[in-house]
């Protein structure tokens, strides 16, 4: 009998280990110097096949598009918008029945940001997206960085 038991619920533990939302996206967050106030901020996200995430300029009324969100801090002035780069498709999406454009692989999102000359801070935030495959979507997620300006 308490064999029985044990199949059970080593059954139903595996049951529950797998049925937690997996996030297949790799994140990396770094700053690189490029002069005594400015800094370039490089967000990196590699995105395996058959996974794909949307791009920051997608139209409303489909999927969540990749917003990346600096919070405010009085030392950092953020110099432009978020740049995104990576291999850019556009297609007819079966899932949400429009077109949509969105990037897989390694996609690179840049900000260019000026300091207070002199000055140590850091620069935090977050990235929300979601990530698709050909046949379902994981629910958005925020994935949050704090980087160093040193």
């Amino acid at each position: 009998m308490k064999k029985i038991v044990s199949v059970l619920l080593s059954m139903v533990l595996c049951q529950l280990v797998s049925a937690q939302i997996k996030d297949p996206v790799a994140w990396t967050f770094e700053a690189k110097k490029k002069s005594a106030d400015l800094y370039e901020v490089v967000i990196t996200a590699n995105v395996p096949k058959p996974w794909h995430m949307y791009s920051q300029t997608m139209a409303s009324g489909g999927p969540v598009p990749t917003k990346v969100v600096f919070n405010t801090n009085p030392l950092v002035q953020k110099q432009g918008a978020t740049k995104e780069t990576g291999k850019l498709e556009k297609i007819n999406d079966k899932i949400f029945d429009m077109e949509v454009l969105f990037l897989s692989g390694k996609v690179v999102y840049t900000q260019t940001v000026k300091v207070k000359p002199g000055i140590k801070t850091n620069i935090a935030g977050y990235v929300n997206y979601m990530v698709c495959d050909d046949e379902q979507c994981l629910p958005p997620t925020k994935k949050q960085f704090d980087i160093k300006l040193l």
